[in-house]
């Protein structure tokens, strides 16, 4: 990560609420082509998420406490704010003096830009105000919330206007958070309560708009340094549960990839 400060571009997209095993039945049967394409792979990488929730999994991401892979031992972070003790990072972690990733970048000189997607992107209250304030530039419409099924396409629409702002030399990171997964989903299937079917459908819906999203993103002619991941996923009543905020199984599992789009 240290290398590509400065020269590449950077994309984060939070996948909000995807559950593992869902994500990796569809990549594994052909139903999410245009995410296959571009995991390594053709997988997504198991890990685990850091919280079980939006708020809490985003703050830590911002830190640097990016989802941990599940495998045993010490895992060398991508980039880390700086604080004694740290065990995780490496002689490739980007290190950097500040509270989190998006100050850490703009004093390098990159524009950072948020394109919100769940209410705790919302600007509305005071507590929808303290993720997207982190970023120089952010936004958030109702089209891109949980209850508009054309979410990411609206979302889409504003990074296409907000790229095209940014002065051609100047370094941009740019983090979406993609709502569609996230309750409520049974639009997707015009089913009446959401359940893995809906929530499979939704993914289904992203993935026809991933090559939009990387060919925005790949315009700026510039390497773009990716980051797609889930922060938690969400129970349809295993043991009982549904929703998230609570330790189980597939609140705690995630998917995760990481990869260099080249530019166009």
């Amino acid at each position: 990560m240290r290398t590509l400060i400065g020269t590449h571009d950077i994309l984060m997209v939070t996948l909000d609420t995807l559950r593992y095993d869902v994500a990796a039945e569809l990549a594994a049967a052909g139903r999410t082509p245009h995410l296959a394409a571009v995991l390594p792979g053709g997988r997504w990488e198991r890990r685990h998420s850091p919280a079980s929730f939006t708020y809490a999994a985003h703050h830590a991401f911002f830190a640097g406490f990016l989802p941990t892979p599940d495998a045993p031992g010490r895992h060398e972070r991508l980039f880390a704010a700086a604080f004694p003790g740290s065990e995780t990072s490496g002689p490739d972690t980007w290190v950097f003096d500040a509270p989190d990733l998006p100050t850490a970048l703009a004093k390098e000189g990159y524009h950072t830009l948020c394109l919100g997607g769940v209410g705790f992107f919302s600007r509305s209250t005071a507590l929808g105000q303290v993720l997207p304030g982190l970023f120089a530039e952010a936004h958030w419409e109702r089209s891109f919330g949980v209850t508009a099924p054309d979410c990411l396409g609206a979302q889409l629409d504003r990074l296409e206007v907000s790229l095209a702002e940014v002065p051609a030399g100047q370094p941009v990171f740019t983090f979406l958070n993609v709502a569609a997964m996230h309750q409520p989903n049974r639009h997707y299937t015009g089913q009446q309560s959401d359940d893995r079917v809906s929530h499979a459908a939704a993914l289904e819906y992203v993935d026809g708009l991933v090559p939009r999203l990387f060919e925005l993103v790949r315009r700026r002619r510039r390497p773009v340094f990716t980051i797609l991941c889930s922060d938690h996923g969400t129970a349809y009543g295993e043991d009982g549960h549904t929703g998230h905020r609570f330790a189980h199984e597939v609140v705690w599992t995630v998917p995760f990839a990481q990869f260099t789009l080249a530019a166009s």
